[in-house]
């Protein structure tokens, strides 16, 4: 690549982005930030009485208040969760070897017949944990730490794609999807911007992300082995080389 590519991202704008922004000029991409998320927190806790406490993402950790105590064996999507968790003073006894729902589900189903489990996360989390662990004979119960909302004036993204002026897009969650579509929309330049993508590199996190890309008409280039930004930049970069 004789110019550097411009690539799309959609994480909140708080740290998350300044990490994704150093990440891909380190990889020599031209950065393009455009926040899908921002986080509102419920105020609410985990409950204390499961046999399992599952958070999903650091955003969960970063909300748990310091004195919470979480229920029974610890799980985690995904070793920056568990790290955090660590940081925090809990001990994390199961992280999946596929960071996803789907990962998780695989990893519990054999135990967790009879089991309490409580899932902390946002609003927006996949019916796949739930789902899969009630067919596993698991009893529920999920806490809302946060809402996941589209801040107001994103969408620049949406225009560069229109514009033919973007090489490729990082899409972390089907909320980003989503968003970018609601985005396109108040512009009144969706087909403008599906043109767009079609002639970009599509990488899109996990399978769910992906149906939801394809839903919108969106065709899907790569999806990293694992749920992990920094694989997913990589893949988009290398697919464009």
């Amino acid at each position: 690549m004789s110019d550097s590519p411009t690539l799309a991202f959609f994480r909140p704008d708080d740290e998350r982005a300044e990490e994704a922004t150093r990440l891909l000029a380190s990889l020599g991409a031209d950065p393009l930030s455009d926040p899908m998320l921002e986080v509102q927190a419920t105020g609410k806790q985990p409950r204390d009485d499961a046999d399992y406490t599952i958070l999903t993402s650091k955003t969960g950790v970063d909300l748990l208040d310091n004195s919470v105590v979480l229920g029974g064996e610890l799980c985690a999507i995904g070793e920056t969760t568990a790290e955090l968790l660590a940081e925090a003073g809990y001990d994390v006894g199961i992280v999946p070897e596929t960071y996803t729902s789907s990962g998780l589900v695989e990893r519990l189903e054999d135990e967790v017949d009879g089991a309490r489990v409580e899932i902390a996360r946002s609003d927006h989390g996949s019916p796949v944990l739930l789902d899969g662990l009630e067919a596993a004979g698991a009893y529920i119960h999920e806490t809302i730490l946060y809402r996941l909302v589209r801040p107001e004036g994103s969408g620049i993204s949406t225009e560069r794609a229109a514009a033919g002026r973007l090489d490729g897009v990082l899409f972390s969650s089907s909320l980003t999807v989503e968003h970018f579509i609601e985005a396109a929309d108040e512009r009144g330049i969706r087909d403008d911007a599906l043109a767009g993508l079609d002639d970009a590199v599509v990488g899109v996190i996990g399978a769910p992300t992906k149906a939801t890309a394809e839903a919108f008409g969106i065709e899907v280039d790569v999806v990293p082995d694992d749920a992990d930004f920094e694989q997913l930049a990589r893949a988009v970069l290398d697919e464009l080389e």
